[in-house]
């Protein structure tokens, strides 16, 4: 089950970033972001009476609505069951509703690919990140949002060490 997630999720929701990526730096960022009052979207993979999964899309500084999907994290033994492709459907889907109009992602192309991701929108999008390559991506939430043009995206300072 895919639900937002609630207050007393926080230690379930670190631990699955935890166990996810083997150490503190992607569950620290979620604590950050959501104390700062970014979080836009911040989905749980609920299975029995565990969480499994989380998502967390967070408001980035743009001239137009934008998010950044970081991070997603699927614990091992759920791995490669669709999970992780649930929570960013729901989670894109969460963001339309608000209005976001445009989402970042630093990640593998061919998975993010299949969300709509693109590494070409992503070089029209200029961040901290926009060197990294075809693993920086765009979507575009609302088809022609970015127009002919460019944007820039500023990530706010809860990314701390990771900008």
């Amino acid at each position: 089950m895919i639900r937002i997630e609630s207050d007393l999720d926080a230690m379930a929701i670190r631990r699955v970033h935890e166990l996810a990526f083997g150490g503190y730096e992607e569950a620290d960022l979620v604590d950050r972001l959501r104390a700062a009052g970014l979080a836009l979207a911040s989905l749980v993979a609920e299975e029995g009476d565990g969480i499994v999964g989380h998502v967390l899309f967070s408001a980035l500084d743009a001239p137009l609505p934008t998010a950044a999907l970081a991070p997603l994290a699927v614990i091992p033994a759920w791995q490669r069951r669709g999970l992780g492709g649930s929570l960013v459907v729901a989670g894109l889907e969460s963001c339309r509703e608000r209005g976001v109009q445009l989402v970042t992602v630093v990640g593998e192309p061919q998975y993010y690919s299949r969300f709509g991701f693109s590494s070409e929108l992503g070089t029209r999008i200029s961040s901290p990140f926009s060197l990294l390559g075809k693993v920086w991506m765009g979507m575009e939430l609302l088809p022609g949002a970015l127009g002919d043009g460019s944007v820039r995206v500023d990530y706010p300072s809860a990314w701390g060490p990771l900008l």
